[in-house]
C-alpha cells in the first residue's frame, strides 16, 4: 500500500476493520478478556458488512464476516460439528424487525408456504459462552464450544462438571442428539465468587459472561467444578431419524425440559411482529430482575420445517434474528474528574464523560465511587474508558483501555480540603471514603444537618420540615444552625405555604429550643457516629460542650486501649479488672470526635450557638456513688439511677412499642438503674422489643438473651403499681 494512498479509501478502511475485529476477536474467544465492550464490536462488524456489501469485489473469505466465532484455543482437543453452530444476525432498531418480518415472509411465499400461517417464537438471549452438548442413546458422551462455527473445543470433561447438565436424560430420545445452549453464571453466584477471589488476594472477575468463559475453558476440571455454572437449552443440532422431535421450536422447548435439560421459562409464540416488539418491550422492563444476564431477545420463525425453506445468509440463518437491547456498555473518553459531597460529607469523585449513548440514555457523568476504585481500575484523566449503564443503575466507569492511553493522560489525587466549603477532608484508618468535616458549616451538608438538628430528639423545634428547611438555606436566610435563632415571624411568614399563625409557632418552637440539655445538644451537633446513646455518655463524663470537644482524645483513645490490653491479659486469681475509660465510645468515635473539634468551622457555629442564648443544661453526674435524679419525657439527661431495679443490666430496645416512643422507654431504663444501648451483644442482659423489630431479634436469639414485650417490662420496673417480679 503506498504511502500516499488514500486512508479513507474503502479498501483501507476494510483492511483496518478486518484486522481490528480479529484482534478483538482473539481477545474475546481466545484469552477470555475482551477489549472494547459489545456494542463497539458489534458497531465495527456493522461497518464491515455494509462496506463489503458496497464493495463485492473487495470480499475475502478470510473477512470476520465469514467467520461465526474466534479460532479454537491450544489445549483442548478439536471437535468438528456436524452441523455449523452459526450466530444470528442482529436488529437493533423496530426497523430491522420490521425487515426481518418482511423478508421471512417473502421468503416463505417464495418457497410455496402460507405465509398467513406464520408463527414467531421469542425467547431470552443469555448473555453467556455458545456451547452443544452430544447424547447418544440418552447418555452425555461429549460437549464443545463454538470455536469458529465449524470446530470447537473439546470440554466434554468439564461440562461434567455442571451440574445443571444432565449426564442421562429422562425419557425416549433419539440414538444421536445434539443439543445446543447457554453457560453461563447467575449475579449472586458472581458475586459470592468474586468476593471470595478478593478474599485470596486474587483478581476479580469483569463480568459473569467471561467468568463463566474462562471457567469452562480450564485445563483442570477441578477448577471448572468450583465455579457455579449454569445451563440453558434453545437449539436443535445433529439429530438422527429413529425418533420424531416435536415440529415447532415452542414444543421443542417443551420437550427439552421434560427430559431433564433446564430451559429459559420467560418465552412467547406469537403470530406477528406486533406480538415480538410487545414481547422485546416486557423483557427489557423485567430485564434487571432476571437472576442472569442477557443483552436481547430472540426471534425464530416456530414451524422448525420452515426453516430450511427459508434459508440462510453467510453466516447466520434467515429464520431467526437477534433483538438486542440498546447497549449496557459503550467506549468514550475521560475529560475530567469532579469531587461531589454527599449530605453525610462523604466525598466522592465522579467522572465527566465525552457524551455517549449508552443503557437507552446519553451519559456524560458516571460514578468512580472512591479513592481504592480509582486505583484498581487505574483510571487516568484522559483515558478511554468502558461505561456501563444497566436498567435504572446509576452509570459507572467500569475500565479504562490501557493499550489507547495517551501520553498526556494524568492522575487524579483526592483533595485534602472540602471543595464545597474548605474544611478539612480525612479519611480514617479502615474507611475507603474521604469526608469533609464541616459538618454543621458545609453548605453540601446543610440541609440535612439542619434537619438532624432539629428533630425531636435533638433540638426539638415541631415545624421545621423538610420542605421549610429547603427554603430557608436556597434562600440563604441560614447558614448555620445559628442562624436560625435570628429568625422572626415576619421572614418565615413570607416563605411558601407558611401563613401568620404557622410562622408565629414556628418562631416561638426555635425560640423555646434555647433550654436544652446537654446530651441532646451533642446530638445535634451531627458529629459522626455520635448517636443519642453516645452523646449521653459524653453529657455525664465530661458535663460540658468544652470539655467534651477540648478532651485529649489521643491520650483518652491511648489509655483506653492500654486498659483494655491489661484487662486481656492473665491475671492472678482475685486480681480486679481496671476500669476501661468511656465504656461504650470506642476509638473509631473518638477519633471522629477529634477531627470534628479540630476543624475552626464547627468551632465557629457553636460559637454562634451560644451568642443565640443557648448555653446547654450539664447533667446530674454520679460520681463516687452519688445519685442522679432522672426525669422522664421532659429533656433533660438519663444517667442511670442508683439502686434501681434494673441496676447493672444491660437492655436493647428495638422495634416500635406500643403507645411509648423509644427514647421514652430508654429513659425508663436509666430511671431505674439499668443502660440502654443501641446493639444486641453476649453483655446485653434482654431486649425489649415491640412491633416490626428488626435483626436485633434474630442476633439476641443466636445469643440467648431474653426477649422481653412492653408489659413483661412494666412489671418488672413495678410501674402502675405492679410488683416487681
Amino acid at each position: 500500500m503506498s504511502p500516499d494512498q488514500d486512508d479513507t479509501a474503502p479498501q483501507v478502511r476494510i483492511e483496518r476493520l478486518r484486522t481490528e475485529l480479529e484482534r478483538h476477536n482473539h481477545a474475546y474467544y481466545v484469552l477470555d478478556a475482551p477489549t472494547v465492550p459489545d456494542a463497539e464490536y458489534d458497531r465495527l462488524f456493522l461497518e464491515l458488512q455494509r462496506l463489503e456489501a458496497a464493495h463485492p469485489a473487495l470480499a475475502s473469505p478470510d473477512s470476520p464476516t465469514r467467520r461465526v466465532g474466534g479460532a479454537v484455543a491450544s489445549g483442548f482437543g478439536q471437535v468438528r460439528h456436524a452441523l455449523p453452530m452459526l450466530s444470528l444476525q442482529n436488529a437493533f432498531e423496530e426497523d430491522d424487525v420490521l425487515g426481518f418480518d418482511r423478508r421471512v415472509r417473502e421468503a416463505a411465499t417464495a418457497a410455496g408456504l402460507d405465509a398467513s400461517a406464520l408463527r414467531y417464537c421469542g425467547e431470552l438471549k443469555f448473555d453467556g459462552l455458545a456451547i452443544s452438548l452430544r447424547y447418544e442413546s440418552g447418555r452425555f458422551v461429549q460437549g464443545a464450544t463454538r470455536g469458529d462455527g465449524a470446530v470447537g473445543e473439546d470440554v466434554t470433561a468439564n461440562l461434567r462438571t455442571v451440574r445443571a447438565i444432565p449426564l442421562r436424560l429422562d425419557g425416549p430420545v433419539p440414538r444421536r442428539l445434539e443439543i445446543r445452549g447457554e453457560v453461563l453464571m447467575f449475579r449472586r453466584d458472581f458475586e459470592r465468587m468474586n468476593d471470595a477471589q478478593r478474599a485470596r488476594g486474587e483478581k476479580p472477575f469483569v463480568n459473569p459472561r467471561n467468568a463463566a468463559a474462562g471457567s469452562l475453558r480450564q485445563l483442570d476440571p477441578a477448577l471448572t467444578a468450583q465455579r457455579p455454572l449454569r445451563f440453558f437449552a434453545y437449539g436443535l443440532g445433529d439429530v438422527s431419524d429413529d425418533l420424531a422431535v416435536p415440529a415447532s421450536h415452542a414444543a421443542l422447548l417443551d420437550w427439552f425440559g421434560s427430559l431433564g435439560l433446564p430451559v429459559g421459562s420467560h418465552r412467547c409464540t406469537v403470530p406477528d411482529v406486533e406480538g415480538l416488539l410487545r414481547f422485546y418491550r416486557e423483557t427489557g422492563a423485567r430485564r434487571a430482575a432476571l437472576p442472569y444476564d442477557i443483552d436481547g431477545v430472540v426471534y425464530k420463525v416456530d414451524q422448525r420445517e420452515w426453516h430450511e425453506a427459508i434459508g440462510y445468509v453467510a453466516r447466520a440463518p434467515r429464520f431467526a434474528i437477534a433483538h438486542k437491547f440498546p447497549a449496557e456498555e459503550a467506549l468514550t473518553e475521560l475529560l475530567d474528574i469532579d469531587v461531589q459531597v454527599g449530605r453525610t460529607g462523604v466525598l466522592t469523585p465522579v467522572a465527566r464523560l465525552r457524551a455517549v449513548f449508552v443503557g437507552g440514555v446519553t451519559v456524560t457523568n458516571a460514578t468512580l465511587h472512591n479513592e481504592d476504585e480509582l486505583a484498581r481500575k487505574d483510571l487516568m484523566i484522559g483515558d478511554t474508558v468502558i461505561v456501563r449503564r444497566a436498567g435504572d443503575v446509576i452509570p459507572e466507569v467500569v475500565r479504562a483501555v490501557p493499550e489507547a492511553r495517551p501520553a498526556q493522560a494524568r492522575r487524579f489525587t483526592m483533595p485534602s480540603r472540602c471543595p464545597v466549603c474548605g474544611s478539612a477532608a480525612v479519611r480514617e484508618e479502615g474507611e475507603v471514603a474521604w469526608r469533609c468535616v464541616g459538618g454543621l458549616y458545609c453548605k453540601a451538608q446543610r440541609k440535612q444537618a439542619l434537619l438532624h438538628f432539629a428533630q425531636r430528639r435533638a433540638m426539638d423545634i415541631d415545624g421545621l420540615g423538610e420542605k421549610i428547611v429547603e427554603q430557608l438555606v436556597e434562600r440563604d436566610l441560614v447558614q448555620t444552625p445559628a442562624d436560625l435563632y435570628r429568625l422572626d415571624a415576619a421572614t418565615l411568614a413570607g416563605l411558601d405555604r407558611m401563613g401568620e399563625k404557622s410562622a408565629a409557632n414556628l418562631a416561638a418552637a426555635i425560640a423555646g429550643s434555647r433550654t436544652v440539655a446537654l446530651e441532646r445538644f451533642l446530638f445535634a451537633l451531627g458529629i459522626r457516629h455520635v448517636g443519642e446513646e453516645i452523646a449521653r455518655i459524653l453529657a455525664v463524663e465530661f458535663g460540658g460542650v468544652d470539655e467534651t470537644l477540648d478532651a485529649d482524645w489521643a491520650a483518652l483513645i491511648e489509655a483506653k486501649a492500654s486498659v483494655q490490653k491489661h484487662n486481656a491479659r492473665a491475671r492472678p486469681k482475685g486480681e480486679p479488672l481496671l476500669p476501661v475509660p468511656l465504656e461504650g465510645v470506642g476509638p473509631e468515635i473518638m477519633r471522629a470526635i477529634q477531627a470534628f473539634a479540630a476543624e475552626p468551622h464547627n468551632r465557629e457555629v457553636i460559637a454562634g450557638l451560644r451568642a443565640a442564648g443557648i448555653e446547654p443544661a450539664p447533667p446530674p453526674r454520679r460520681r463516687n456513688g452519688a445519685d442522679a435524679s432522672e426525669g422522664v419525657g421532659t429533656g433533660h439527661v438519663s444517667v442511670p439511677a442508683a439502686g434501681g431495679v434494673l441496676e447493672g443490666r444491660i437492655i436493647v430496645v428495638t422495634g416500635t412499642l406500643p403507645g411509648m416512643a423509644r427514647d421514652e422507654a430508654e429513659a425508663l431504663i436509666r430511671q431505674h438503674g439499668g443502660s440502654a444501648t443501641g446493639s444486641v451483644s453476649k453483655r446485653t442482659s434482654f431486649v425489649l422489643a415491640g412491633e416490626n423489630p428488626g435483626s436485633k431479634i434474630a442476633k439476641a436469639i443466636e445469643l440467648g438473651i431474653p426477649v422481653l414485650d412492653l408489659e413483661h417490662f412494666f412489671r418488672m420496673i413495678g410501674r402502675d403499681g405492679q410488683e416487681n417480679s
